[in-house]
């Protein structure tokens, strides 16, 4: 049975690291994401949303705070106290006799008391507070209403982000790509040149030249492997997917390009969209209700009370059940002078509100003319780009034909292999880039989605 046992954990053992193998292989197999799938995981495991969702919940509590405030206070307190056994003279007018009575002895007696207990209870409505309750929670609502903005502004500054993250990733993907294609060619012509030079047909001039070529070329596939390796990173860290995850941008993401209109329309838009400047509006409102808040210390308050206290002191009295109610009112005089500060500091608070407002503007203005003609030129390097890449294969093609003639040199011929290898570059690189540019001028407008 021993040996049966070991053959038994054997298999398991073996089993597990089989599993863990599998497990492992799957973890880093690569993901195919486009643009939208990468912005959904994006805002799923921003840390950035997670914080300002945050100050919308301490907004909401304040809100409820302020309405708890509105409701009965009710409290209870109780006392055993031990004296230390002081005299107690009590002096009490006696009430005059009446004919044929005899007087009291007297009106004074000594008594000892060393314990005392009570207990009592009391509650409060408040009904009027100069109106700090009304405006206050008017106040505390705006903010909410502000701090729900600020998440929403925040969600598409996380999009943003994750939109030309992307574009990265493509740019980078596609560098690798392009750069492979080129390093394979030049190890072609390396052979061929190789061949050539060995059968005396080529210069080792030549040779040295492709080779330096091929040299160029797997510097450039190493930087280009390198920047994608830190922008895969990157994404991952965005997208909350595990460490060294390969992530494959969907290239249709980059193939329609959207109409760029006319910026007076952006900018009408974001006058209109803006979240910013939706919050920085609803801020006001809620300075101004602080404005009336701090003129409302000028007020009395008025709540309705009520209690009950039993006192016990053995020997001497006992109240069983002594209640109470009744109206109670507060007025702090010297609210007169005082609440003068605090209504200027509100005042300043909505003044510099309405600074903020104008300030703001002018950002818009300018990140909007930004967005739009950075979008214009980019849909315009893709039109010159195209046209590059058909110039660079005609005249690759032209150079190669002479080169076969022995009508150019050797370096004319890499010079057109070069330029025809970067205008792809520069192509795929064009169109990432006005898919960002494009996103960026929805984002500055308050429309990206």
């Amino acid at each position: 049975m021993k040996p049966l046992v070991s053959i038994n954990k054997r298999i398991g053992v073996a089993a597990l690291l089989m599993a863990m193998l599998v497990a492992r292989s799957y973890a880093q197999a690569p993901v195919s994401l486009t643009v939208g799938e990468a912005v959904q995981l994006s805002l799923k495991n921003s840390k950035r949303l997670k914080l300002s969702q945050s100050n919308v919940d301490l907004a909401a509590l304040n809100t409820r705070e302020i309405k708890d405030s509105q409701l009965p206070s009710f409290s209870v307190s109780g006392s055993y106290l031990r004296l230390n056994s002081p005299n107690v003279s009590l002096k009490l007018a006696q009430p005059a006799p009446s004919e044929g009575e005899t007087p009291p002895a007297s009106g004074t007696r000594d008594i000892h008391v060393n314990q005392a207990m009570y207990g009592m209870a009391s509650a409060s409505l408040p009904l009027f507070a100069g109106f700090r309750f009304k405006y206050g929670l008017e106040a505390s609502k705006y903010l909410e209403q502000a701090a729900k903005l600020d998440v929403q502004h925040d969600r598409e500054a996380v999009i943003q982000t994750t939109v030309a993250a992307y574009g990265n990733l493509y740019k980078a993907h596609k560098a690798v790509e392009l750069v492979q294609e080129s390093l394979k060619r030049e190890q072609e012509r390396v052979a061929q040149f190789t061949n050539r030079e060995k059968n005396g047909l080529l210069a080792r001039n030549d040779l040295m030249k492709a080779k330096l070529q091929e040299s160029n070329a797997e510097l450039a596939l190493l930087d280009a492997e390198n920047d994608l390796k830190v922008t895969t990173v990157n994404m991952d860290l965005m997208l909350g997917l595990p460490e060294n995850t390969d992530i494959i941008p969907d290239a249709a993401s980059f193939a329609v390009l959207a109409d760029a209109g006319t910026v007076a329309d952006w900018e009408q838009k974001a006058i209109q969209y803006r979240k910013d400047l939706a919050a920085n509006e609803i801020r006001q409102k809620a300075a101004n209700d602080n404005v009336k808040i701090a003129k409302a210390d000028k007020y009395p308050s008025l709540a309705l009370t009520g209690g009950y206290v039993a006192l016990s002191i053995p020997g001497l009295a006992t109240i069983p059940n002594a209640m109470n109610a009744g109206l109670g009112v507060k007025y702090d005089v010297a609210s007169l002078w005082k609440s003068k500060t605090k209504i200027e500091q509100a005042r300043t608070q909505v003044s510099q509100l309405q600074t903020a407002e104008s300030m703001l503007l002018d950002q818009v203005h300018v990140e909007v003319n930004t967005a739009y003609y950075n979008y214009v030129l980019s849909v315009r390097k893709i039109d010159v780009y195209t046209k590059a890449i058909e110039q660079a294969d005609e005249n690759f093609r032209i150079t190669k034909n002479k080169y076969d003639n022995s009508l150019v040199t050797t370096t004319e011929l890499l010079d057109a292999d070069v330029a025809q290898v970067q205008s792809r570059i520069n192509y795929e690189a064009a169109k990432a880039d006005a898919l960002v540019a494009y996103k960026k001028l929805e984002q500055v407008s308050g429309l990206i989605q």
